[in-house]
């Protein structure tokens, strides 16, 4: 004798099968949804947003490698009395931010790396490197004394 349902049709054995599925299947995601929430966090702990961090500064040796200076790369200019003949640009690392590194020759002797807030002599510093573009002055913040800048690339 078939089972009837209140209004008079049988009863489909698959209707029943899939509703115990899907009650099961339900029972089975609430537990362990509420397993996992109690082993994630400590209660009354809110997790905070992962810190940003600011890159490592640069190694100014390795910049110096990169853009083709060390002790074998020699500067040809002789040393000039006034301000502007004493340094040659050779090569520059800029960001975005106006930091960076630039390989300067001072008074004819082999290119250095500098970074910016790096003292390139007594009373000279790198204030910024933008493009092909260093400046130098006495402090950071204050006004350009020189602005030193790359030569031109060489037409092929």
């Amino acid at each position: 004798m078939a089972s009837t349902l209140p209004f008079g049709g049988p009863r489909p054995r698959w209707a029943v099968r899939i509703t115990t599925l899907l009650v099961w299947a339900l029972a089975l995601f609430s537990a362990a949804y509420w397993i996992l929430r109690f082993m994630g966090t400590p209660t009354g702990v809110a997790s905070a947003p992962p810190a940003l961090r600011s890159p490592p500064p640069a190694n100014a040796d390795a910049v110096a490698r990169l853009l083709g200076g060390g002790p074998a790369n020699t500067a040809s200019t002789a040393a000039a009395p006034d301000l502007a003949g004493r340094f040659v640009l050779t090569g520059v690392v800029a960001d975005r931010r106006g930091g960076g590194a630039a390989l300067i020759a001072v008074d004819g002797r082999p290119p250095r790396p500098f970074l910016v807030g790096g003292q390139v002599t007594e009373g000279l510093i790198v204030q910024a490197v933008e493009g092909r573009r260093v400046m130098l002055g006495a402090s950071r913040g204050g006004p350009h004394d020189l602005v030193l800048e790359l030569p031109a690339p060489a037409s092929p």
